[in-house]
């Protein structure tokens, strides 16, 4: 038929692009506008065949062939095929499993069926070549394309460049159109400075009693320690007693763990029970918290609707819509879509007042719902099946900054 199909491969294209604008192969250094990037991609293969698009392959790796934010948008592009291979880790490095192989196994099959008069290579993998000339002996004319390479050198297979039929080079004026590197100020970048919306949240008080509580056992444990070592009396100078455990600004739920674990070489029978009104770091999942009702939630959370009881099916529609086309992953940006719904959705606002006294503790209902809402944007990803801590904190300051405008907005006197 006379048309042209695009096999890309991601991998190749965007680390390359990496390596032509920022200096180094690294995806995460640079951003790229997908849509801008399709839209190039047709026209100039279009221009290039002078046959009409069928369609678009992108061939990428993810982890457990996860797609993240980027294959959900691309996937729902006009032409777009999205294929996924295994994205491993290797001696430290990451590396695609089995994209390769697809490649080969579509372009074999685009040949043989005759769906195309003209394919469209973006790859520089010698492991194509047998793929490339089997589309070559059923009539397809092979497009190779390469993206512009740093150094002036070949960043693609000899043997690959050699059975090409066509070649291009996407150079760096087209590669900007939809690729930017990332501003590092300078070459050697500072380290990340936090939101201010994270400080502030790291920064939140425990009640004085759980932190008066946590002093004393810690001092308790320090000298049963010192005597479980020395045999020395307490109140005594020992000369290598461990030191008390102490806190970084707030303390997290593993800090306040392990408070309540007896103290190194320490010899209790059980932990000490835990303060009367402590409160966990951010969730009140499990421990140090006073739990109440028959189900051991606290009272004054079980009235707190969750998203997914306030969500029709209609909502829930239109909120994958979004997730897909708008919402970029960012756990920041994360929290704060899910708090919107949330706060858009509640019958009452003696919710919305009942939730903002609970700062900095999200009730674990809720919380449990949010962490599962960010897993669908990737996060779970290279971090086995663990969302990592840093991220935790910025998808819950996103979900206080959220309620906080909200609350304001609801306090503020009409007219302002």
């Amino acid at each position: 038929m006379d048309r042209c199909v695009v096999l890309v491969d991601a991998g190749y294209l965007l680390g390359a692009a990496a390596s032509l604008l920022a200096g180094e192969p690294a995806r995460s250094r640079i951003t790229v506008d997908h849509a801008a990037l399709i839209q190039g991609l047709r026209e100039r293969a279009e221009a290039d065949t002078e046959q009409p698009l069928l369609r678009i392959y992108w061939f990428d790796g993810a982890p457990d062939r996860v797609p993240q934010p980027e294959h959900r948008r691309l996937r729902v592009m006009p032409r777009v095929t999205v294929r996924l291979g295994a994205l491993t880790r290797s001696d430290g490095r990451w590396a695609q499993k089995g994209v390769d192989a697809a490649m080969h196994a579509e372009l074999t099959e685009l040949a043989r069926n005759r769906a195309c008069s003209d394919v469209v290579l973006v790859t520089g993998d010698g492991d194509l070549l047998p793929g490339l000339m089997s589309a070559k002996e059923h009539g397809v004319a092979v497009h190779l394309w390469a993206v512009q390479a740093a150094d002036g050198d070949y960043n693609q297979s000899e043997d690959l460049v050699a059975e090409a039929d066509e070649r291009r080079v996407l150079d760096r004026a087209w590669i900007t159109r939809a690729v930017r590197a990332k501003e590092t100020g300078g070459v050697c970048a500072p380290p990340p400075v936090p939101r201010p919306e994270i400080a502030a949240i790291l920064s939140a008080p425990l009640p004085e009693a759980a932190l008066a509580a946590s002093a004393e056992r810690a001092s308790e444990a320090q000298a049963a320690a010192a005597r479980d070592v020395t045999g020395a009396p307490a109140g005594q100078d020992t000369p290598d007693a461990p030191p008390a455990p102490g806190h970084k600004g707030v303390p997290t739920p593993k800090d306040l763990a392990s408070l309540r674990a007896p103290g190194a070489g320490a010899t209790h029978h059980a932990a000490q029970p835990p303060a009367p009104n402590a409160t966990l770091r951010w969730s009140s999942d499990r421990g140090w918290v006073e739990r109440g009702g028959p189900l051991g939630e606290p009272a004054e959370t079980a009235s707190l609707p969750t998203l997914a009881h306030l969500t029709s099916a209609e909502q829930r529609w239109a909120d994958r819509e979004e997730d897909i086309t708008t919402v970029g992953g960012d756990p920041f940006e994360v929290g704060q879509v899910f708090a919107r719904r949330w706060m858009e959705r509640l019958p009452e606002t003696v919710h919305l007042q009942k939730l903002s006294t609970m700062y900095p503790r999200i009730p674990h209902r809720i919380d449990g719902e949010l962490l599962r809402y960010a897993a669908r944007f990737g996060l779970l990803a290279h971090k086995d099946d663990q969302i990592d801590e840093h991220d935790r904190y910025a998808i819950r300051a996103g979900f206080w900054r959220e309620i906080d405008v909200r609350a304001a907005a609801e306090h503020a006197p009409a007219g302002e």
